[in-house]
């Protein structure tokens, strides 16, 4: 049998295969699964892959299988361990961090200004894969991104280093990282070219290159290309690029990715109108975010805490549920209706805290003027499709419902939370992230097969949300509130110039939040 392409997701405990073919025709197919152990603490992934793929022989009934190509996702032996050092945390630092979270990678530190020796000692105890700079807008700060890679140097660390700051401290970064270093440097473009412009796209794409560079000579994955024809990219970053190849064909969108140790979520969104106008700092188009303590199995206490226990066996007693009883029992797949009860459950906690985290919200700042309306975060309010993938979300028997909840949790309507007008779809395959890394070499039979696992065609467009935001009708008030206080400004400017006084100075209009009544307008499609 002779398949076009076999995509390998090696996870840290589990490697599955997934065979496609005909990726050339209209019709692309996904033909089969097979899965084994890990086996890269073996030493040899190649034991793991081999295993996959005669499981799958073995559940097609067949002897052997060929194919033309094999690609890779990976998260074995902790996936991609990333460090991230910028100069201010809410600016460049926080910029490094969304383009390493996009990227597919697992920080395990990030750190704003000069590293301290505390810095140095935690960064050399997590020994990471790669090790990201930036730090100054370009032509501005230089000194703090020089420091930190010196000591950085210092540590005597053979990481590749990705450098994304300042661009007029790239020759420097060449000096400081030489080849008796022996580390490689990957010289980029600022993530944080200019105040409030976020840049991080090319540091995505890199830090891919550089995880597929070096992932070969991580222990047991030494072999990998032995196997692997094709690119290997992290796990996360797969599911991305699955979600970046969604938004071209539909628009505006989430995906929620709920597993036994965290909850993964994906957006690519534009912000409306109304809310770019108001936004405290940018946030990037493609943004992603990993709740370590949300998962249904490893991290079932800290979701269970979340919700409250007292509260969690009241409602398992309304569902004739034995809360201590079934968590006695309870295992990484539920096995009877009260574990799947209870997973249900626990999984509804972790979307609803998984999309607080990630999206952003409209509050209140008052200064001299009164009340003005602000905007941090993500904005998610023009999401048109929210997409369920992973274990929880593909094979609970509620899975749709559970999603659904997460317009209904926004009563204050000030969360920038999708409304109740997103429509729901589940990646029924399982295969989003096999995809993901398949676009990059057969991007129109990924996108087919995509219709496939989520049912539907590409063709239609998701309705336009009519409903306007509460936080719309507070900014009509504060231009209201505006104009008053202009027509009152104004007549105390006549009485005062009767008077003979000269007032020139203190002509001029009030802008309030920066909202202009005409761009409202358009924002809104009123009248």
């Amino acid at each position: 049998m002779k398949v076009d392409v076999l995509v390998a997701e090696i996870g840290s405990t589990t490697t599955v295969v997934n065979a496609f073919k005909d990726l050339d025709t209209e019709h692309p197919e996904f033909w089969g699964q097979g899965q084994a152990p890990t086996s890269v603490l073996e030493g040899d992934v190649r034991i793991g892959l081999q295993g996959a793929i005669d499981d799958m022989c073995k559940t097609k009934g067949i002897d052997n299988i060929e194919y033309d190509m094999m690609l890779a996702t990976s998260s074995a032996a902790g996936g991609l361990k990333m460090t991230v050092h910028g100069l201010v945390y809410d600016m460049t630092a926080k910029a490094a961090k969304e383009a390493a979270l996009g990227a597919g990678g697992i920080l395990h530190y990030v750190t704003a200004g000069k590293l301290r020796r505390t810095d140095l000692k935690k960064i050399k105890e997590i020994k990471p894969n790669l090790i990201l700079l930036a730090g100054g807008v370009d032509y501005g700060e230089r000194d703090t991104a020089i420091y930190n890679a010196e000591m950085v140097r210092s540590l005597g660390l053979k990481t590749p280093i990705v450098y994304a700051g300042n661009v007029e401290n790239q020759e420097e970064m060449e000096l400081i990282f030489d080849e008796e270093s022996g580390q490689e440097l990957y010289n980029i473009e600022n993530v944080y070219p200019k105040i409030d412009t976020l840049n991080v796209e090319p540091c995505r794409r890199i830090i891919q290159d550089a995880f597929e560079k070096h992932i070969i000579h991580a222990p047991g994955m030494e072999h990998v290309r032995d196997m692997v024809t094709g690119p290997i990219i992290p796990t996360p970053g797969a599911v991305m690029e699955c979600t970046k190849l969604l938004y071209e064909n539909i628009g505006d969108l989430i995906v929620l990715d709920v597993g036994g140790a965290t909850t993964d979520l994906h957006s690519v969104a534009s912000e409306s109108d109304q809310v770019e106008r108001i936004l405290i700092a940018p946030e990037p188009k493609a943004k992603r975010t990993v709740e370590g303590d949300l998962g249904v199995y490893v991290n079932r206490m800290k979701v269970i805490e979340s919700i409250g226990e007292e509260k969690l066996r009241e409602e398992c007693e309304e569902m004739g549920i034995d809360l201590y009883k079934t968590l006695e029992s309870y295992v990484a797949i539920p096995k009877n209706e009260d574990e799947i009860k209870l997973v249900e459950r626990l999984t509804k906690e972790a979307v609803i805290k998984a999309v607080e985290r990630h999206a952003g919200k409209i509050r209140y700042i008052y200064g001299p003027s009164g009340r003005s309306t602000v905007a941090e975060g993500k904005d998610l309010t023009q999401v048109r499709w929210i997409i369920g993938t992973g274990g929880a979300l593909t094979r609970l028997p509620n899975r749709v419902h559970i999603m659904e909840e997460i317009a209904k949790h926004n009563e204050s309507g000030m969360l920038l939370f999708p409304s109740k007008h997103a429509k729901i779809l589940v990646d029924n395959m399982y295969i989003m992230s096999s995809l993901g890394v398949l676009s990059m070499t057969h991007r129109e039979g990924a996108i087919k097969l995509l219709e496939q696992t989520l049912g539907m065609s590409f063709e239609g467009k998701a309705p336009k949300n009519d409903e306007e935001p509460i936080y719309i009708r507070e900014l009509w008030r504060e231009e209201e509130e505006a104009k008053e206080k202009e027509a009152q400004k104004q007549k105390e400017i006549k009485a005062m110039e009767a008077m003979g006084y000269d007032m020139s100075d203190y002509k001029g209009d009030i802008e309030v939040c920066s909202i202009k009544k005409n761009a409202m307008k358009k924002a809104t499609n009123t009248k």
